[in-house]
């Protein structure tokens, strides 16, 4: 028997949630069904997302509200057009065994004239999205002179999202004797402030915490440096064959970025942000949900409307802006009583915002390292044997063929025809990890395990002892491809290595510009580089490579290579290990962030800042920049 019934409910909702298959109450149902259908008050109630917020609200509301009635009764807000869809979608089968109830769905970038229609039908619940509700209002289709209840659902994000002033102009057209619930994740001062304005004596409910009937997740980071955030985000999702995941992005055009990125290198993945048309996203959310696609990549605010319970990981490519997102975002796995992990890509950059991370979110985030290459061919080599292992055969079926099969095989032998096996089903994986460098980054005094050095959040990159520091001629190439092209230094690495055929230690310095670049190889004859990518194609395009004869002085950020003395550069990175800005002997050499001809003046002035005669008399001599004449006011004499 439910559980349900004992919290008072009406019998035909204990029955439609039966039929759904839920039987046990979330602790947030538990506390605040009882409460809301007994007593005619307000409420602010905080549970992390994935609790069963949406029954938690939705029944009472439903036991509440008189089918009869032909006027909007209950308002139900929420900050994007999935997470509404998803509330009217679920109440209407709540109300499934309710006769009369009208639920209607209002957002944008769907016809208004549908959703008038929907409304003037006698719709006595609406739920909907703050700027499509104000539309209708103004245009006189909705009114909410009589609305009982308004539900104001993810109220942290909605106001995160920048709704304040108009859920302020939704709540002035309400009544004042209507009952407010706000539920939310997070409780920050604008959404205190909502309480403190439109409440009265509201109660409080706060369910934290991994309670019966809710899942549990494990809190973890890697760090890595930004050029290999997509090469770790790739090492992590193959280490978990059967993962089912979401990656969570900050803006739009990297979201469309990264899957690409993997759509292209092989993997179920597809985006989801505010450019896609409602169709689209449609499309989209339908293909997840039937697990055609593996992997989806959304912005915060795309995903506010995924309720899907058995979402295995969360990756967030960075840390987001807000910390209070992070909650958001993990909460999108360990729905329903199931486990999951929230894994966060960290920058070295980004690491300060770890303690306010971990401080916002009440949870302590586990360092882990990225896997190894031979790990993750490992891993998945078990998965697809033990599935293979595992697989029923129809023996009827599959034997008027086997003669042909055994024909064509010809007298392969078991052992031979399982390594051929092995070698075709998985060859772009092994090709892929082969060379497979080390992608961590420690923290400095690290021992053990545990990673992070308390009160220092310094990181630097771990001594890589199986990439060999070999000696060589250094020289440097033009190459035909840059950023235009959508490829990132981990990647561009990685195509290096593959067509060269060479371990990492061969690749030097990667200049990558919007539309060309400049590679640095170590020990490699000239000749065969150029022939190697005589014919190679990138994403369809030829791709022209030539020595770089007279590659131009300081685009690299300093003239000359970094062992030579006498040439200028930026800081001892790049130039000598002495100078720092500029400099030189005799005029010779780049200027530190110029170089000859590009912002310093003739071929053989010390470039700098000027440009031209720009800053000719105040910054230097003449055409000369930074570095330059001794006679300059800021030469030889001051650098």
């Amino acid at each position: 028997m439910s559980e349900f019934s004992a919290l008072g409910l009406k019998p035909e909702l204990v029955a439609a949630v039966t039929e759904l298959g839920f039987t046990q109450p979330t602790p947030v149902q538990m506390e605040t069904i009882p409460l809301l259908i007994n007593n005619e008050t307000d409420l602010v109630a905080l549970a992390r997302t994935g609790t069963g917020k949406t029954a938690a609200f939705g029944l009472p509301l439903l036991h509440r509200m008189d089918p009869s009635i032909g006027h909007v009764q209950v308002l139900v807000l929420s900050p994007t057009r999935e997470l509404c869809v998803q509330i009217a979608g679920d109440l209407k089968q709540y109300s499934a065994q309710l006769r009369g109830t009208r639920i209607a769905a209002v957002y944008g970038g769907s016809s208004i004239s549908t959703q008038i229609r929907d409304l003037k039908g006698g719709a006595q619940i609406v739920a909907g999205t703050p700027g499509r509700l104000i539309d209708l209002i103004e245009r006189g289709a909705l009114k909410l002179g009589n609305v009982q209840i308004v539900v104001l659902d993810e109220a942290d994000e909605m106001l995160n999202m920048g709704f304040r002033d108009d859920i302020d102009r939704i709540l002035a057209e309400t009544p004042e004797s209507k009952n407010t619930w706000l539920f939310s994740a997070t409780m920050p001062k604008e959404v205190a402030r909502i309480a403190k304005n439109y409440m009265t004596n509201p109660a409080q409910i706060s369910v934290k915490g991994d309670q019966a009937g809710e899942g549990t997740i494990a809190h973890q980071y890697v760090v890595v440096h930004a050029r290999d955030r997509y090469a770790a985000l790739r090492r992590l999702v193959d280490m978990h064959p059967d993962i089912y995941g979401i990656v969570f992005c900050r803006t739009k055009i990297e979201t469309q970025e990264v899957a690409e990125h993997l759509m292209r290198d092989g993997y179920p993945a597809d985006a989801l942000h505010g450019d896609l048309s409602q169709s689209q996203r449609d499309y989209v959310m339908k293909r997840f949900r039937s697990r055609s696609l593996q992997i989806l990549v959304a912005t915060d605010v795309a995903a506010r409307g995924i309720d899907v319970d058995d979402i295995t990981h969360v990756f967030h490519y960075q840390a987001p802006d807000d910390p209070a997102s992070y909650t958001h975002r993990s909460g999108r796995t360990g729905r329903a009583g199931r486990s999951g992990i929230s894994i966060l890509l960290l920058h070295m950059k980004e690491t300060g915002k770890l303690r306010e991370l971990e401080r916002t979110s009440g949870k302590r985030l586990e360092l882990i390292t990225i896997p190894s290459g031979e790990q993750v061919v490992k891993q998945q080599l078990l998965s697809f044997f033990k599935r293979l292992k595992e697989t029923e055969t129809d023996e009827k079926a599959i034997a008027p063929y086997l003669p042909a099969i055994h024909e064509a095989l010809g007298e392969l032998d078991p052992e031979t025809l399982f390594e051929k096996l092995t070698a075709h089903t998985f060859k772009r994986l092994l090709d892929d990890y082969r060379r497979a460098p080390d992608l961590n980054v420690q923290v400095r005094g690290s021992k053990g395990g545990e990673q992070r050095e308390r009160g220092n959040d310094r990181f630097e990159r771990r001594e890589r002892s199986e990439v060999p520091q070999i000696e060589g001629d250094k020289v440097s190439f033009f190459f035909s491809i840059g950023r235009m092209d959508g490829i990132d230094p981990g990647e561009y690495l990685r195509l290096l290595c593959d067509q060269l055929n060479v371990g990492r230690e061969h690749i030097g310095r990667i200049d990558l510009k919007h539309n060309f670049s400049f590679v640095e190889t170590i020990g490699l004859d000239a000749k065969t580089v150029v022939e190697s990518f005589k014919t190679f194609k990138y994403k369809g395009r030829p791709i022209r490579v030539n020595e770089a004869e007279n590659k131009p002085e300081g685009s690299w950020g300093g003239g000359g290579d970094r062992d030579e003395r006498p040439s200028g550069g930026y800081a001892s990175k790049y130039g000598d290990k002495k100078r720092s800005y500029g400099g030189g002997e005799k005029r010779e050499g780049g200027g530190g962030f110029g170089g000859a001809k590009k912002y310093g003046g003739s071929d053989r002035d010390a470039g700098g800042f000027a440009k031209k005669k720009s800053f000719g008399k105040s910054w230097g001599e003449k055409s000369s920049g930074g570095g330059g004449d001794r006679s300059s006011k800021f030469g030889k004499k001051k650098w």
